[in-house]
C-alpha cells in the first residue's frame, strides 16, 4: 500500500494513489498539482548516511569507512514531493543525493540483524542535498550542509514494507532536466537496511516515525537554479523537485 499526507483546501489529509493523480482520505480525487505534498511521515530523528556507496566514496576520493558514517538533521529541512529547495547565490557546487528512506516502526533498541526487519514500517524516497563549498571536512558534514532549511525532499508515498520484498535490490536514478545523471541499485549499499538498524541501535533508541537515509550512489552532478530534478527509486516511487535561486526566497 502507498500512502501520503497532502495539504488541500486548508485541511491536512492522507492519500492514496488514484488513476487520476491522487484519492483524499474523505473520497475527493485530485490531479498531482492540486495538491500541496508534505513528508510522507511526521518525523521523529532523522539520520543520514554519508559515503554508503563504495562508488560514490571514490568519486569523492575516499575509501571504505570502518563503521557507517551516520550523521543527524532537523526537521526543518524536510519537504514534499514538488517542492522547491533553494540553492544559495554564493554556492559554487550544489548536488541533489538519491536515497531510499527507510521508516521505522516500533521502537528498537539493540535489534539483532536477523531481527531488524522487523521495525521497519515502509520506504520513500530522499533527495538529500548537500553544498560541498560549506563543507568542512567529507567526514563530518556540518549543520550548514545537511541542516539548512528544504534542502532535502521526501515523498511521495509511503510504501509498506510487506511491498518491497527485498530493499537490497532496488534500482535508484536521478534525472536532472529530464536527462539521466545517477543511477545505482541498493546491492551496493556498504551498510545494508539490516546492518543499519543493527548498528544505530546498538547505541541509541528508534522510535516510530525516525527516518534512515541510507546514502546515495556515484553520480552526482551540480545543479542550477531552474533545474528540475527527479529522484526515482524503483518500487517506492518517482520524487520531483525544483531548485531556485534566493531571489524566490524574498532574501529571507
Amino acid at each position: 500500500m502507498k500512502r501520503a499526507r497532502v495539504a488541500y483546501a486548508g485541511a491536512i489529509h492522507e492519500a492514496v494513489p488514484h488513476e487520476r493523480g491522487l484519492r483524499l482520505a474523505d473520497g475527493r480525487v485530485l490531479a498531482e498539482h492540486e495538491a500541496v505534498w508534505l513528508p510522507p511521515v511526521e518525523p521523529g530523528t532523522i539520520l543520514a548516511l554519508g559515503l554508503n556507496y563504495a562508488l560514490h566514496a571514490k568519486e569523492l576520493a575516499f575509501g571504505k569507512q570502518e563503521e557507517p558514517l551516520v550523521f543527524l538533521k532537523g526537521p526543518n529541512t524536510l519537504i514534499g514531493h514538488r517542492g522547491v529547495t533553494r540553492r544559495p547565490a554564493d554556492a559554487t557546487f550544489m548536488h541533489y543525493e538519491c536515497e531510499l528512506a527507510v521508516v521505522i516502526g516500533r521502537h528498537a533498541r539493540k535489534v539483532a540483524r536477523a531481527d531488524a526487519m522487523r521495525y521497519v514500517a515502509g520506504y520513500t524516497v530522499a533527495n538529500d542535498y548537500a553544498i560541498r563549498d560549506y563543507l568542512e571536512n567529507y567526514y563530518r558534514p556540518n549543520l550548514r550542509v545537511k541542516s539548512r532549511d528544504g534542502c532535502t525532499a521526501l515523498g511521495p508515498w509511503l510504501v509498506d514494507e510487506a511491498d518491497i520484498p527485498d530493499p537490497g535490490r532496488l534500482a535508484l536514478r536521478t534525472l536532472v532536466n529530464g536527462q539521466v545523471t545517477q543511477s545505482g541499485n541498493t546491492r551496493d549499499l556498504l551498510t545494508d537496511v539490516p546492518g543499519l538498524i543493527e548498528y544505530i541501535t546498538s547505541f541509541m533508541t528508534l522510535a516510530p516515525g525516525d527516518v534512515i537515509l541510507t546514502g546515495t550512489p556515484e553520480g552526482v552532478v551540480n545543479v542550477a537554479a531552474g533545474d528540475e530534478v527527479v529522484t526515482e527509486i524503483e518500487g517506492v516511487g518517482r520524487l520531483v523537485n525544483t531548485i531556485a535561486g534566493d531571489d524566490a526566497f524574498l532574501h529571507a
